[in-house]
Parts: C-alpha cells; structure tokens; sequence
C-alpha cells in the first residue's frame, strides 16, 4: 500500500493521528522535500514521528519514482507532503504510477495553504483561479499569471498567488556542463512578488493598457500560516513592495473588484498604515 500522507502548515504536531499511525507503522517512509517546507527541519519530524526519513527532491519522485514505489505491493509504504498531499500535480503522478503497477493507494489529507487562506477573513467560496509567481531572471520574465489575475479581479474574485520556492536548483551552466552542484534555496517574499506585479502594470501602461490591478489595489500578504508566528498584512499594492514579513512561506492575495462588508472588515484587522511598514 502507498499512502499519501499531508502533514499539514506548522510543525511536526500538525500531522493527523490516522496520519501518524501509518507513518509508524510504515517500512519505508519518504519526505518530499520541494514543494513547500515546515517551520521545522527533517531532524523535528523523525524525533516526533518516531522514525527515519528518506528525503525525497525533485529529481527523486519525478525521474526515480520507482524507488518509492518498489515492493510497495508487499509492503506499506508512506510519502509525506507540506499541507495536503494533492497540492501539486507531481504527487498525482505517483498515483498514476502507482496504480499501473497495480499498486493500492490511500490518501490522507491535511490542512493547505488553499483553505488556510481563509485566515486573513476572505470568505473561500469568493476565491478565483489560484496563480503561481515565478522568480524573474534577466532572459526570462514572464507575464502571464497577470492576466489570470486580472480576469479574476473582473469577475469580482480574490485571487491566492502562490510564491516561487527554489530548492536543489542548478544554474545554467552547471546544468549543461552536467555538474551536481545546486544553488542556495530561494524562497520568494511577498515583497518581492508585489514588485514583479509593480512592473507589469507599468509594461502595460506603456503599451497603451489601463490594467484592473493597479498601485492602489488592496491585497493581503501572508507568512507561516499554521505556524505560531504567522502574520498578515493587509494594503496596498505598491505597500506591499515594501512590507516585510520575515521568513519563508509567504503568499500573497489580490482582492476581487468587490468584496463582502465582512471581509473589508476583517481584513482592516491587519491594515498597516499607509506611511509604514510592518516590521
């Protein structure tokens, strides 16, 4: 059996405990280790959890998934994921595999970032498209999550971005030359993506567009949901160039062009003032 297991937003404890049954049980448990982190290292998770870890990066589950898989028809064997384990389609891959193997699968589900948004009071149900920001690098800046941003601000939708995570990457040149050699981590802030966001509107200016985000467009910034020094901030766009929110995960929220009395209200909880930034 494979069992998919999420481990939720925090830390070691927010595991379920039908999760963490199986985990002990397990005769190899795997920890993907790319697509998001916890507030704790591998070393928290095995001291809690009570067993060894095989960490498991990009390369692994998605060039070498049959080492996760092997003799998991005879044996149980647990994939652990950030959040919940159907976040990234990467992990849907697994099944697939999985199954054609013959393989039976379980999944057992946990709290993500896509419903834990819900703490900075916008109401789920009014959420649009979800959009990845990537880092920008000199040759490559692409534009496109704008417009789906744009679409669901249209439509009246807030929209949840999601924050670019560099975790065991190469760079150009070692990835040609073949070299094993991979760059620091890098996870983007929300500042960061609000000055990615900053530039397209004004590229969109200059080409003659009146763009439906702009400077003044109220958003909301997130860091460590789940964790217990979370924070939110709510402002302004170009406020939000500017906000810190200290370290990794952040994510970041584009309001729809019309929001519930609720929601403003709940979201004035975590206004920060115009001429300051939240330290």
């Amino acid at each position: 059996m494979l069992y998919l297991i999420g481990l939720g937003l925090g830390d070691a404890k927010d595991i379920t405990v039908k999760g963490l049954e199986v985990v002990r049980r397990c005769s190899r448990v795997y920890l993907e280790a790319y697509t998001s982190v916890l507030t704790v290292g591998k070393e928290a998770l095995e001291e809690f959890y009570g067993r060894k870890l095989i960490l498991a990066d990009r390369e692994e589950v998605e060039q070498e998934a049959d080492n996760i898989l092997k003799d998991a028809d005879i044996n149980e064997v647990a994939f652990l994921v950030v959040g919940d384990p159907l976040g990234a389609t990467t992990h849907s891959d697994l099944i697939l595999r999985a199954t054609k193997l013959g393989i039976p699968y379980r999944v057992i589900h946990n709290a993500s970032i896509m419903n834990a948004v819900g703490c900075c009071g916008l109401q789920l149900y009014n959420f649009g498209e979800t959009v990845s920001i990537v880092f920008w690098t000199d040759s490559w800046r692409p534009e496109s999550f704008f417009d789906k941003i744009e679409k669901n601000r249209q439509n009246g939708l807030h929209t949840l971005c999601l924050l670019d995570i560099k975790v065991k990457e190469q760079s150009v040149e070692n990835l040609i030359k073949g070299r094993k050699i991979y760059e620091p981590p890098r996870y983007m802030s929300v500042n960061q993506a609000a000055q990615q966001l900053l530039e397209i509107v004004q590229n969109r200016r200059v080409g003659g567009e009146e763009p439906a985000i702009t400077e003044e467009t109220l958003c909301a910034g997130l860091a460590r949901v789940g964790a217990e020094d979370q924070k939110i901030a709510a402002g302004t766009l170009q406020q939000m160039s500017t906000v810190d929110l200290g370290g990794p995960l952040h994510s970041l929220i584009i309001t729809g062009g019309s929001m519930h009395p609720l929601e403003m209200e709940m979201l004035s909880l975590f206004s920060i003032p115009k001429t300051n930034r939240l330290r």
